[in-house]
């Protein structure tokens, strides 16, 4: 049964926007309370669902139930309203991957139709190859909050960066055509992504952006740098708002 993290807009405020995250490998809804709470309090509604199983010998089919739960997710965010737009997907690792192959296959805006997507974190095709607890933590944070966090949540499968992804979903990934903006989020840190590729991704997608956060390793919506890189995403989702057309530009800095 999928399991939800729920994080409302403050009470007297209209609410800007539905925000669907996905967790990544080895992560629960749990692992994303600081970030959720941090985007409502900025008008957003925001769900945190669990992450994606997939399976290597049925990728399609696995895609497909995927896009199935994200669909019910949404539609079960509703409000009296209904479902506020703009509704954007949030992905990280194994997630981030999972959308980007899902929303790049032909008929998946039938299944669940987004107005855009965060991808953070995209991993490579190499595995953590941890021996300990403490190395799998050092790949994915230095912030000792969020260190304690994933410790000391029983739902978090320790080991779980070890296990790669199938090539097929990250053949997918890059090849995919994102029908939708999409703001792309890696830590220049991060032991596992692959920069190359993020680059020629992004270059390849007529609305993306690649944000690079100094110092920030693999679980970059998590690491150190949240704080910037929560207003990285309000950014982004106000620009949403306001089609694509950034609401402050700098016109004289020193810095």
């Amino acid at each position: 049964m999928t399991e939800y993290a729920d994080h409302h807009a403050p009470a007297g405020l209209r609410t800007r926007g539905t925000v669907l995250v996905v967790p990544g490998r080895g992560e629960t809804p749990a692992t994303y309370g600081r970030l959720g709470r941090r985007l409502a309090a900025d008008a957003y509604r925001v769900r945190v669902t669990d992450a994606p199983d997939l399976d290597a010998t049925d990728l399609p089919g696995s895609l497909a139930r995927f896009g199935a739960r994200l669909a019910a997710a949404v539609e079960g965010a509703a409000g009296d309203e209904g479902v506020v737009r703009p509704v954007v997907l949030v992905g990280a690792d194994s997630g981030a991957a999972a959308l980007a192959a899902l929303l790049g296959r032909a008929g998946t805006p039938a299944v669940v139709a987004p107005d855009a997507v965060v991808l953070a974190g995209l991993p490579g095709r190499a595995g953590a190859k941890t021996d300990s607890w403490d190395d799998e933590l050092d790949v994915r944070t230095s912030c000792p909050t969020h260190r304690a966090v994933l410790t000391e949540d029983r739902g978090v499968r320790r080991g779980a960066l070890d296990a790669t992804l199938p090539a097929a979903l990250l053949t997918a990934v890059h090849d995919a055509a994102l029908p939708v903006p999409a703001l792309l989020l890696a830590g220049d840190a991060d032991p596992l992504a692959d920069h190359e590729s993020l680059v020629r991704t992004a270059a390849a997608l007529p609305r993306a952006r690649l944000s690079l956060v100094r110092g920030a390793r693999h679980d970059v919506l998590n690491d150190l740098q949240h704080r910037s890189v929560a207003a990285e995403i309000v950014t982004f989702l106000e620009t949403l708002r306001n089609e694509l057309r950034p609401l402050i530009t700098v016109a004289s800095s020193a810095w």
